[in-house]
This record gives structure tokens, sequence and C-alpha cells, in this order.
């Protein structure tokens, strides 16, 4: 199979999981604790970079659908997943994958639920509050249901990812 399409695939399986992921679970995607079930599969990058765009469009599309924080949170939420998952892509070690959505995610998404609450940025207390928040539920996401899945993974990976 031609390399290219196999990527173009993998991306679009992923998005579409991503979404799959999310929307039923709604209510607890997106709000000062959320833990997006969806971002379980941000250990994906381990195996394919593929994963990187297909994250990246999944969330977007999530976003476009449940978030309460309109555009910023479409726009620079997506794009924190796009790092957190190009990070991980990086990551030298399999414990570490799950690392750069937690810290990632919780600095932005912080961020903008805090200005999408307050209307401006004052580092403070609650701003810490809510990132620890979006943190904590990444690491629920990430640890709790993506790490399992990334050790499931691996013992298929040579049939899945080509």
């Amino acid at each position: 199979m031609n390399k290219k399409i196999l990527f173009l695939v993998q991306s679009a399986l992923i998005a579409a999981i991503y979404v799959v992921l999310t929307l039923p679970f709604a209510v607890i995607s997106t709000d000062y604790l959320q833990v997006r079930i969806s971002e379980a599969l941000t250990v994906l990058p381990f195996f394919t970079p593929a994963a990187i765009p297909g994250l990246f469009i999944g969330c977007m599309i999530s976003n476009i659908f449940i978030s309460k924080f309109g555009m910023a949170d479409i726009v620079f939420g997506s794009l924190a997943t796009l790092l957190a998952a190009y990070l991980s892509y990086k990551m030298p070690k399999k414990i570490l994958v799950p690392i750069p959505p937690i810290i990632v995610n919780a600095v932005i998404v912080g961020l903008l639920i805090y200005y999408g609450t307050f209307g401006n940025i004052k580092w403070n207390l609650t701003l810490l509050i809510f990132m620890g928040g979006v943190g904590l539920g990444q690491l629920i996401s990430c640890y709790i249901f993506g790490y399992p899945l990334m050790l499931v993974l691996e013992k298929y990976k040579k049939y899945i990812f080509k």
C-alpha cells in the first residue's frame, strides 16, 4: 500500500475515533475539570506520526460541536492538541508519552477556560485551579485510559501500524 495513502487513512481514522469518543461524553469533556476519554488516544503518536494530524483534526471537529468557549477554544485548544501530539511523538521513553498532553493542555486549555470565563488573564489562584483541573482530567485520560491502551496496542502494533 502507498505510504501516503496509509498515512491519510490512519490520520482520518484517528480523527474519527477521537470525535466518536468525545461527543457522547461532552458533559465531562468541557469545563474546569474535564476528562476527555478521547484524550487517551494521545498515546498514538508513539506508534505512528499519522496520529499527530489525526488528533488535531479530531480535536478541532469535536471542539466545533461542544466547546463552551467559542472560536478561541476551537483554534487554540486544537493547536494545544497538535503541539502535545508532536511532543508525545518525540518522547524518548514509552512512560513519558502521556506527559506532553497533560502539561500542554493544563496550561493552554486552563488559560482558555479562565479567559472564556473572566475575559482577561490574571495570574492568580483561580487560574491555577483551572489549570490544575484540566491537568488532573488529562492525567486521568492519559495515564488511566491512555497508558493501558498503549500497552495493549504495543502487542499488536505490527498488525495495526505499518
